[in-house]
């Protein structure tokens, strides 16, 4: 199947051209038709699917058959709610593809920007609105964006939208938009209160599923390797002097973690930024244009850009921590081996996180091959003492409990 059997029209199929796709990914083929025949939808895909393009592209051809049809002047008819700025810019730059040779135009809102850099573009007139939830709102109040207009509504990354606490705002949002709309509802996972809050919003939905999220891209070579926590900056090292991990993206747990990470290997010689939600928003920019540039060979990022983030030709992805979600790591190492190209997913494991693996692979269904040809193997002493450290706590936390349970009374 090619994208011209998905009767796309042909200024889409040009820039699609451009960007040297052919042929549609599953998410892409099924969903695209459903939106074109104006159908509410939910698509459950897990990311690196393609699953932007799948709402992108269709939302393009409405509204520009719609311009086409009525009138040409700018009004925002097609609105995509997204759950960070990172997501929010990776939306825009879809549209700026794919969009290219339309004249539609687009802007993107989120905060920890100026409010006139974005009310300018507003108010020059904007055919399709990328948010985030807060400055969306803030904006709406203001009396700056109207939806009046309104013909398409998605909703995507629903699941972390509610992980977020969004769900309030989200709610508010839909005040402001037309009852009689078509509405698109996407996310990696579908859990029971994800399915209410799309049976609140939809009319009678088309429902399309591919690649669930238990389940990593077959291009990704996956490995486990057991490492002391002490050791793991060393191991990294030792890794990155493979010349053939030329840009690797390192996940951490926290904010702190992943700060120190990038000053050590810095400081080693390996160029690396940290990207986390405390840096500003020019400083988060700054630090990924400088990873797909090259200027940095890693970038050590935290959740924040375990969904979203594509960076062309990423090799390897390295969870320096494993994550407490084990869904989160698929979607983690979604970030290689997208559109079907081949991708490396490497994994420091130490004896306080075989728990947290265990998930994983109960989750993917898979055992995650282990290479202990290296430098600073876990032995089993080592999981001994971890065992013991564990109960110790354990034993300490009791203690506390049952002192300042008496102390209370």
């Amino acid at each position: 199947m090619t994208f011209q059997d998905l009767h796309l029209i042909p200024p889409i199929l040009e820039a699609l051209k451009a960007e040297g796709y052919s042929e549609p990914t599953p998410i892409q083929a099924q969903a695209i038709p459903l939106i074109l025949q104006k159908r509410d939808l939910i698509g459950c895909a897990q990311t690196g699917t393609g699953k932007t393009a799948a709402f992108v592209l269709p939302i393009l051809q409405l509204i520009y058959q719609q311009k086409d049809q009525q009138e040409s002047s700018a009004q925002i008819r097609a609105l995509i709610l997204t759950p960070t700025r990172e997501l929010a810019t990776q939306i825009g730059e879809s549209l700026t593809a794919y969009g290219k040779y339309t004249n539609l135009k687009h802007a993107v809102l989120y905060g920890g920007v100026p409010y006139k850099i974005q009310t300018d573009l507003l108010e020059s007139g904007v055919d399709i609105v990328v948010a985030t939830p807060g400055r969306l709102l803030d904006l709406i109040d203001q009396g700056i964006v109207q939806l009046q207009n309104l013909k398409v509504f998605v909703l995507d990354e629903a699941d972390r939208m509610l992980d977020m606490g969004f769900a309030p705002d989200v709610k508010q949002i839909l005040k402001s938009v037309p009852e009689q709309r078509q509405t698109l509802f996407f996310s990696a996972t579908m859990p029971p209160e994800i399915q209410k809050l799309a049976n609140s919003m939809l009319v009678n939905p088309a429902q399309v599923e591919v690649s669930p999220v238990s389940s990593a891209a077959v291009s990704i070579k996956q490995a486990v390797y057991y490492v002391k926590k002490a050791d793991k900056k060393n191991l990294l090292l030792y890794l990155l002097k493979d010349v053939d991990m030329q840009r690797a993206l390192v996940f951490t747990r926290t904010k702190e973690t992943a700060d120190k990470v990038a000053r050590e290997l810095t400081e080693a010689g390996v160029p690396a930024e940290a990207l986390h939600a405390d840096k500003a928003q020019k400083t988060r920019e700054a630090a990924l244009e400088k990873f797909k540039n090259s200027e940095v060979r890693v970038l050590v990022a935290t959740e924040i850009a375990a969904r979203g983030l594509d960076v062309e030709a990423l090799s390897h992805v390295i969870n320096y921590e494993l994550p407490f979600e084990a869904e989160t790591y698929v979607h983690r190492i979604g970030r290689t081996g997208r559109a079907g190209a081949s991708g490396i997913a490497i994994s420091f494991c130490d004896a306080s996180e075989t728990a947290l693996l265990v998930s994983i692979q109960q989750l993917t269904g898979k055992a995650i091959p282990v290479i202990d040809n290296h430098p600073y193997p876990l032995t089993a002493k080592d999981f001994i003492e971890a065992a013991n450290a564990g109960n110790k706590n354990d034993k300490r936390r009791g203690g506390k409990g049952k002192r300042g349970g008496k102390g209370r009374r």
